[in-house]
């Protein structure tokens, strides 16, 4: 029914009104969950499996004891009204449970909860369809997407259709599912599924069930929130949208939320689409109730998320099955491999943003296991790093937890240009939070979010003993990843293509952070400035410690070639190691003439005292007690934080070199700009 015809059919039905005719509303409660990820037992708030401690001091979250008692709650809350429980994908991946189950025990639990309708997800394809196939052989309810197509070859088959119709309280009801676009990139679906363009598919589908008389049509989607909002939302006939992938929170109440829940969106037929989604790993409940018109035009929605905390009682069946399931993981969760002086933080929200702290503790024992080979450079997907460590013993458990995919080390080389346009791949994408954002160890970079996909990188620079120097993009570099990366995924196609010797069949990286943990003992956990956004400061107050450097060290332009020179044949002045005397100027070291130059063309960098003004007394009296203000002109290597620490004696007062300094962009210093120092 298009909506030409929807509003005069509203129309005529309003007219109605003066002849005794009553609008005959329908009301739909849609419980949700979206992205699992196999949390089979409950979570702490680092979003690892909670400990038996943990539970008894009431501090965990979800797991599939506390949705079956929330599901049943809810549908009793709810007995003699239209309820739907719908699945929006991603069971797979994410604890020991699937990593022995394959999927097995994910569908139990699933099975026990009776959804109505489930979506793929990206990771049901992690392991292509030797697992997806087994979990659909058992589960008891439809599974969905208009976008997959499974060749004659596929042991899927035609188990995933591309919507349904469910009778509900003497209304149909259709639901279209749809899985993102990017998930041969993403995942391994194998040679035997297609994945279609979403909106196309989806748009299809919707004809076909509005030829069939279906006025009332749900988007099921593994797609993320900001596509289910500018793209999903808006095609005509959708009236609700019920989400997952970017494991958005969305809620009325918490003011950590990426929107309102449910978010309504404009469609362009004239009326108002509501968009869910439930975070992830069960940890919320998702419940919405949408009221439509005698058309199907959605009248209303409103409702919020249900956290599933302590407040929920588990399942008491499901624990103990929870707990045979369990029983030949347990030692090897258990085992201890090291100790945290503090928790690692390898949050979702902050790892596919900027550097974080569990990718440099990851790339970090890349390096460290391929040290000897020669191997200088580690790129890690943020999306690859699934929960946080807190702190205290580290159990093998935890690491499984954080990197639960089985993925090897994988090592090779790769062209200078080649690494950068990986980091652009790693930054493509960071406003939809995906999972491609490059966490590294043995370079640094600085990108700008605001800059368009594709050109976001403005710097990369490379270790070179204790300091940092601009990559070269003719050079070859020895470079360590996971072996799903090094073979293409995430988008970093560049590796499987461009990559030079590569192996890719090293050991299992969980086995490798482990033995790092294990080497390191009590491990620290820190932040280096190895990811830098353009905007931000040098170091957030927050993030100062007595002795630290700040927590992200400000990156310098490199600079052009000089006058008559096709390439920087010297490199660019540094201030020289040794320590300058107190009372002394710091040294400045002058480069040689470029190649074909008989003299430097630029003026060498100097650091010139300014005279006080003839009559500023004041100021004059002072030079006694403290330096007077000086100018600086930047040199490769300096930061804020360096030069405070020389001039004022304090690293933690760069803030005021950067008040006097308006113009200058105090992560990004130019060199050759001349900065003005202000008095102590």
């Amino acid at each position: 029914m298009n909506t030409f015809i929807k509003r005069a059919l509203l129309s005529a039905s309003v007219l109605g009104l003066s002849s005794g005719v009553a609008l005959a509303d329908f009301s739909l409660t849609i419980l949700h969950i979206n992205d699992w990820h196999s949390r089979i037992e409950s979570n702490n708030k680092y979003e690892s499996t909670c400990s038996a401690e943990d539970e008894t001091e009431d501090k965990c979250f979800g797991g599939a004891a506390r949705l079956v008692t929330a599901i049943a709650a809810r549908r009793s809350a709810h007995e003699g009204d239209n309820v739907l429980l719908l699945n929006g994908g991603d069971n797979f991946q994410g604890s020991l449970f699937y990593t022995t189950y394959k999927g097995a025990a994910e569908a139990e639990f699933l099975n026990q909860m009776e959804f109505d309708a489930m979506t793929v997800g990206n990771h049901e394809f992690d392991d292509g369809e030797d697992a997806l196939a087994p979990f659909l052989d058992v589960i008891k309810f439809p599974v969905l997407s208009a976008n997959v197509t499974a060749s004659a070859a596929s042991k899927v088959g035609d188990r995933i259709q591309p919507s349904l119709v469910l009778e509900v309280g003497g209304e149909k009801i259709g639901i279209i599912g749809a899985v993102t676009t990017d998930t041969p990139e993403i995942a391994s679906p194998g040679p035997n599924i297609t994945i279609e363009d979403d909106i196309k598919t989806i748009t299809a589908e919707v004809e076909k069930l509005k030829a069939q008389g279906i006025n009332k049509i749900i988007a099921l989607t593994h797609v993320g929130y900001v596509r289910d909002k500018e793209m999903i939302a808006q095609i005509p006939g959708i009236d609700v949208v019920v989400g997952g992938h970017s494991h958005s929170l969305l809620s009325n109440t918490d003011d950590k939320a990426e929107g309102p829940y449910p978010t309504m969106i404009d469609n362009p037929d004239g009326y108002k689409v509501p968009v869910t989604q439930a975070a992830s790993y069960s940890k919320y409940l998702g419940e919405f109730t949408v009221t439509f018109d005698d058309n199907g035009v959605v009248k209303e929605a409103k409702g919020d998320p249900i956290l599933l905390d302590s407040s929920v009682t588990p399942d008491e069946g499901v624990l103990a099955r929870i707990k045979e399931l369990g029983a030949p993981i347990e030692e090897l969760k258990t085992r201890k491999v090291s100790e945290s002086t503090k928790a690692i933080d390898g949050s979702r929200d902050t790892c596919r943003a900027g550097e974080c702290e569990m990718g440099n503790l990851v790339t970090d024992a890349m390096l460290d296991r391929v040290a000897d080979q020669g191997v200088t450079i580690a790129i890690q997907n943020g999306g690859g790093l699934r929960a946080s460590i807190d702190a205290g013993e580290i159990t093998m458990g935890e690491v499984l937890s954080v990197l639960p995919f089985q993925n090897t080390l994988a090592t090779f080389q790769l062209k200078g240009a080649d690494v950068i346009a990986a980091l652009e791949n790693g930054a493509s994408q960071i406003e939809e939070g995906a999972g491609r954002f490059a966490q590294v160890a043995g370079l640094r970079y600085t990108f700008d979010k605001n800059a368009e996909s594709g050109s976001r990188i403005v710097s990369v620079e490379v270790k070179d003993g204790d300091g940092f120097q601009p990559i070269d993009p003719n050079a070859t570099y020895s470079v360590a990843t996971n072996n799903y990366m090094r073979g293409g995924g995430d988008g970093y196609a560049v590796f499987a293509s461009a990559g030079m010797n590569a192996y890719d069949f090293g050991p299992g990286l969980e086995q490798v952070v482990a033995d790092y943990l294990a080497k390191n003992m009590p491990y620290t956990p820190t932040i280096e400035g190895r990811v830098i956004a353009a905007a931000s400061a040098p170091m957030a107050d927050e993030a100062k410690t007595e002795e630290a450097a700040p927590a992200a060290e400000p990156m310098v332009k490199v600079p052009e070639p000089l006058s008559g020179s096709t390439d920087l044949s010297t490199t660019a002045p540094t201030i020289a190691t040794e320590a300058p005397a107190a009372a002394a100027e710091p040294v400045v070291k002058v480069p040689e003439p470029l190649a074909g130059s008989a003299e430097l063309s630029t003026t060498a960098p100097t650091v010139a005292s300014e005279a006080p003004a003839a009559n500023d007394t004041t100021m004059a009296k002072d030079t006694d007690a403290a330096m007077a203000g000086k100018q600086h002109v930047i040199a490769a290597g300096d930061t804020l934080w360096d030069l405070a620490k020389t001039y004022l004696e304090d690293a933690t007062m760069w803030k005021k070199i950067a008040e006097a300094n308006p113009a200058a962009m105090s992560n990004n210093l130019t060199v050759g700009d001349t900065l003005n120092i202000p008095a102590q």
